[in-house]
């Protein structure tokens, strides 16, 4: 399955990083992530956006004009050199609650008693918290279910959905025959 740029994107939680590092091993391709372009590096991270043609020109060096990639994260406002370069999309639902529950533990993981109350972190975790739970409020203007649907049909690629609700391995194994002509003629 050569000559494959894929991009995983839904909720944040949803497990698109996962599942674009196992499918990134899977297809002997490499994967990257829209945080990593997106978000100049800080301590802590996430606190200040790289100017867009920054972003622009580290894809066009590292990874853009290969012929094999997976894209991880959401780049619905930015990312017009990215786009005709897809070949799939695949967009990952997940509820909620589940969601929450995930991104707890990765921030836990992370941060450990720095996002506990009074921890130098617990104010940035509170408002990750409540941003990313406004993904599903279709009012929310930011990264969101209605701004990821409205992206998701313009595509002129082939748009994979799958249900992230699902242990890792699973949902890797529905991509991968997805992503696999044989697998849809059968």
């Amino acid at each position: 399955m050569s000559g494959r740029r894929i991009h995983i994107l839904g909720a944040s939680g949803s497990g698109t990083s996962s599942l674009a590092r196992g499918l990134a091993g899977a297809l002997g391709s490499q994967m990257f992530d829209c945080d990593d372009f997106y978000w100049l590096p800080t301590d802590p991270p996430f606190q200040d956006k790289r100017p867009i043609d920054e972003r622009e020109a580290l894809m066009q060096a590292l990874f853009l004009p290969r012929a094999d990639w997976v894209l991880s994260g959401s780049f619905t406002s930015w990312g017009r050199l990215i786009k005709p370069r897809l070949t799939h999309v695949i967009f990952l639902s997940v509820p909620a609650g589940m969601r929450l529950a995930r991104l707890r533990r990765r921030e836990r993981r992370r941060y450990g008693a720095r996002i506990d109350p009074g921890g130098d972190l617990a104010a940035q975790y509170r408002t990750f918290l409540d941003w990313a739970m406004s993904y599903d409020d279709r009012g929310f203007t930011g990264r969101s279910r209605h701004v990821h649907e409205s992206w998701l049909a313009e595509q002129e690629v082939p748009v994979i959905r799958l249900d992230a609700s699902l242990q890792p391995a699973q949902v890797l194994d529905q991509a991968i025959a997805a992503l696999d002509p044989a697998t849809a003629e059968a």
